[in-house]
């Protein structure tokens, strides 16, 4: 009687306001990914991945729970993840796993502007604000308010500070610790380890993007993604030390593949790489994210081990809340039932036949906004009056963008106002509405853009 084979080991390297264009796989001229591209040529990409919600913490929340922002509670950023909401850290140990947490956290402190009663992002997160990864952590909620780029610090899972060396990129320092932590592991069990990167996310103190040293110069020659052409922003500062954070994430990839092979643990070790959402660089809004467009929600995704392997490409549209379904079903777990997502394995083995022809995207924060995305279409309806920040949700939206993808890839001509394309507006309107009855429990009216914006 032939043996049930082993589970696979799961570890899911995750970057912070990665756009997907920054990989060669997706299309990058220049050679910011050669690690990642190699994974992809042996792997599974996907060539259209969205977010859920384009907001670092409600992304997070998602990816941890499989629930949409809405329902878990973190619909912004500086909501705690509920002490008692079941993550991947809680199915994988049901499952005997040995699950491990590093890098920035962002689900452990409660804040509000002006409330002097605000978590402090800065502390050591308390164990039952780690999401159930109880094995390992070395880990701080706000991992931009602790560190930056070669300075800074994490905590240990007994609260000690584990300052950084000097002079190393903090990039670098995270691998070193997951590094660290796979060599020293007994190896009785199988691992689900999540490394949450900070870059290439804008360092918030210095308002800038800060790449290894030596950044400018390295990409200064760098071809300008065809939506930022054109516009203001602060891309060009800030667009070499962007590719430069996604290069230093590569080589550390690389450096992680180097460090399963050694320990015999490559070829049973399933490897996921994505990000929470992308970047606009202040071209769509005043900071780099919450916005509809394709630069904020479409991300990255790339899976490499026992399941995923051969080279292929995805082309079905795949949300990042497809995800925990996905790890979980490679490990032999059956997804729950609450998980909105769907394992990502149906895609590779022919059973998705009625897989999702939709995107349905929350947005908070500077507004309240929802989103559907086709094929062809992108159709985004904000709440009037509202903020994102202090309200997750609403019955009443504007209509607010509508692109035609297929005609304007880069989302230059907003065609909400054109009369034309009423009908047009009326189905994905429905389309949204469905997704939010769905998930809101809110049949919303959506009323059309007003005649000053026409």
């Amino acid at each position: 009687m032939s043996r049930k084979p082993a589970p696979p080991n799961v570890l899911v390297f995750f970057t912070d306001q990665q756009r997907w264009d920054t990989l060669g796989c997706y299309g990058q001229p220049l050679p910011v990914t050669p690690h990642l591209d190699r994974l992809a040529a042996e792997g599974v990409r996907f060539e259209r991945a969205f977010t859920p919600q384009a907001v670092c913490g409600p992304a997070r929340a998602c990816l941890q729970t499989g629930l949409y922002a809405t329902e878990t509670g973190c619909f912004r950023n500086g909501v705690a993840l509920p002490a008692d909401q079941r993550t991947l850290a809680h199915y994988f140990s049901q499952a005997g796993y040995e699950v491990g947490y590093i890098g920035k956290w962002h689900l452990s402190c409660n804040r509000r502007a002006g409330d002097p009663n605000s978590d402090d992002t800065r502390a050591p997160v308390p164990p039952y604000r780690r999401g159930g990864y109880k094995d390992f952590w070395l880990a701080v909620d706000a991992l931009e308010h602790t560190s930056h780029s070669y300075d800074g610090y994490v905590y240990d899972a007994d609260g000690n500070k584990v300052e950084f060396p000097p002079n190393r990129y903090r990039v670098d320092c995270l691998t070193d610790y997951a590094i660290d932590y796979l060599r020293s592991r007994r190896g009785d069990k199988p691992f689900f380890l999540f490394i949450s990167y900070l870059e290439p996310h804008f360092q918030n103190d210095h308002l800038r993007f800060e790449g290894p040293i030596g950044s400018q110069e390295r990409f200064r020659d760098y071809t300008v993604p065809g939506d930022l052409l054109g516009t203001q922003g602060d891309w060009r500062e800030n667009y070499p030390d962007y590719l430069g954070c996604c290069h230093s994430l590569d080589e550390n990839l690389g450096r992680l593949r180097t460090t399963l092979q050694k320990l015999g643990q490559a070829d049973r070790t399933l490897i996921a790489f994505t990000s929470d959402h992308g970047c606009h660089f202040r071209t769509r809004n005043r900071e780099y994210k919450r916005s509809c467009h394709e630069a904020s929600i479409r991300i990255p995704m790339i899976l490499h081990g026992p399941g995923f392997l051969g080279g292929r490409v995805v082309e079905q549209m795949v949300s990042l809340i497809d995800l925990p379904p996905t790890l979980l079903s490679a490990a032999g777990v059956s997804p729950p039932a609450v998980m909105w997502g769907r394992p990502l394995q149906d895609l590779l083995a022919g059973r998705a036949a009625d897989w999702p022809d939709d995107i349905f995207v929350q947005l908070s924060e500077d507004h309240v906004g929802r989103v559907i995305r086709t094929d062809r279409w992108k159709y985004a309806v904000v709440a009037p009056g509202l903020k994102g920040s202090q309200v997750p949700t609403s019955d009443r939206f504007v209509e607010d963008h509508l692109y035609d993808l297929e005609a304007d890839p880069h989302e230059c001509n907003n065609l909400m106002a054109d009369a034309s394309l009423a009908d047009v507006r009326a189905e994905l309107a429905g389309r949204l509405k469905t997704w939010m009855i769905r998930v809101e429990g809110i049949d919303p009216i959506i009323l059309p853009v007003p005649e000053a914006a026409r």
